[in-house]
């Protein structure tokens, strides 16, 4: 039984500004697209990737992606649930042993293996969905119309939600089939069916790029010290793995 990954990649990454579909911006030469497929197969645990790209750009992500043999490149939708599910349906085809998926962003290309591993770890011992999470840090507030303070939220059982999300493949076909508007989340969906959701430690490294500052910190500290590479990523210490 293999493992899936599926990357939603047909966004045009307006608040990147880049000018290109944000999977290809080049981060210290290499675009997050490639960083973000071969960080999950060199995790050792993933055997496909699944990459919906601009419908117009097919090919060119397909030549992004030509050295990683396991790669798989079908045509994104409008909205980041039609590329899901189009890279959904085409699991079928491409892995149709597969049991666990992945749902992944090319944004967060310097994602640790150690991550990945243990989502899927998570999904092969019952969960039937895993989201890797981080602890809340900043002091949350809620407001009313008026942008006055209404309360201080407790933040101490808040997470953020970072990705790869796993699923079992079941699961999350069942929670797209009863998709039936735009999703930012796919383990919201899976709640939205009554299904329940696992978390496991994210990682500081897992950061979604979406702004030139992101991008930047990217290329002046994670690029260049070398977080991931062919062999591996590189964990909280900087040794690979």
């Amino acid at each position: 039984m293999s493992v899936v990954a599926l990357v939603p990649a047909a966004g045009r990454g307006v608040r990147l500004g880049a000018g290109m579909p944000k999977a290809l911006v080049p981060v210290n030469g290499e675009s997050l697209l490639l960083r973000a497929v071969r960080g999950l197969l060199a995790s050792g645990c993933v055997q496909h990737v699944v990459v919906a790209a601009p419908a117009d750009q097919v090919e060119v992500v397909a030549a992004e992606l030509a050295a990683l043999p396991s790669a798989h490149v079908v045509p994104g939708g409008a909205e980041r649930t039609d590329s899901v599910r189009r890279a959904l349906d085409a699991v079928e085809r491409v892995a149709p042993d597969a049991r666990v998926v992945l749902v992944h962003d090319a944004a967060r290309a310097f994602t640790p293996a150690s991550m990945i591993r243990d989502v899927v770890a998570a999904v092969e011992q019952g969960a039937p969905a895993v989201i890797p999470v981080l602890p809340v840090t900043d002091t949350i507030k809620q407001i009313d119309d008026a942008g006055d303070v209404v309360s201080t939220v407790d933040r101490s059982r808040l997470r953020a939600v970072q990705t790869p999300q796993g699923f079992a493949i079941d699961v999350l076909r069942e929670a797209y089939a009863a998709a039936g508007d735009v999703a930012t989340d796919d383990a919201g969906l899976v709640e939205r069916v009554g299904g329940k959701v696992h978390t496991v430690d994210g990682h500081p490294h897992a950061l979604k790029i979406t702004t030139a500052f992101d991008l930047a910190v990217a290329e002046s500290v994670l690029a260049v010290a070398g977080v991931t590479s062919d062999a591996g990523v590189a964990d909280n210490t900087g040794e690979l793995e």
